[in-house]
């Protein structure tokens, strides 16, 4: 994945104390994670680290905006993002665990990686609900999704059923009354 090294911070060097990281993402993040759900985006990530002997501290704050596909009309629309999480990085040679609020990493390492940490905020900071703000919807769309009438659906149901037995031939009309009649029964 080419996003891997983008939104690193080289931690190694860095003596106890607070420092701030600024990161761009654009839609090569998505791109590279192939996700269908986010089509592209804009976002600016504000990391606040504070180092330690024995752990770094994160503030994550992201703003921005993705584009999605609306739910209501199916055409791209831009969803806000505004993330603000925090992040701790304890260091351990058992590194498999991660629960979305604490990593662990290698003593060994140098550098901390947060694309995965960077893209998994933004999809989970996306409301339930995509929908372009009301009035923005696309209409041709829209009016395809008109409630019809009872007396518009009998009318559609005698229109099929008329027409499924015009295209019956008289042999298999009278296997079909044969069939209703025993169901009837």
């Amino acid at each position: 994945m080419e996003q891997i090294g983008l939104y690193t911070i080289a931690y190694k060097g860095l003596k106890n104390g607070s420092y701030d990281f600024d990161f761009k993402v654009d839609s090569a993040l998505f791109e590279a994670y192939e996700t269908e759900e986010i089509k592209g985006g804009n976002c600016d990530v504000r990391i606040t680290l504070q180092r330690s002997e024995s752990m770094l501290e994160l503030n994550v704050a992201i703003e921005g905006t993705v584009i999605c596909e609306c739910d209501r009309c199916l055409e791209d629309c831009d969803i806000p993002v505004d993330y603000n999480g925090d992040l701790v990085v304890k260091f351990s040679d058992e590194t498999d665990y991660y629960d979305g609020e604490v990593m662990w990493i290698s003593p060994a390492d140098d550098m901390l990686d947060l694309t995965q940490y960077i893209y998994e905020s933004i999809v989970l900071s996306l409301p339930y609900s995509r929908v372009h703000e009301e009035g923005e919807c696309n209409p041709d769309m829209l009016a395809s999704f008109t409630e019809i009438t009872e007396e518009e659906l009998e009318a559609m149901e005698a229109k099929a059923q008329e027409e499924d037995v015009v295209g019956l031939d008289d042999h298999n009309k009278s296997i079909l009354e044969a069939l209703k009649s025993s169901l009837e029964e």
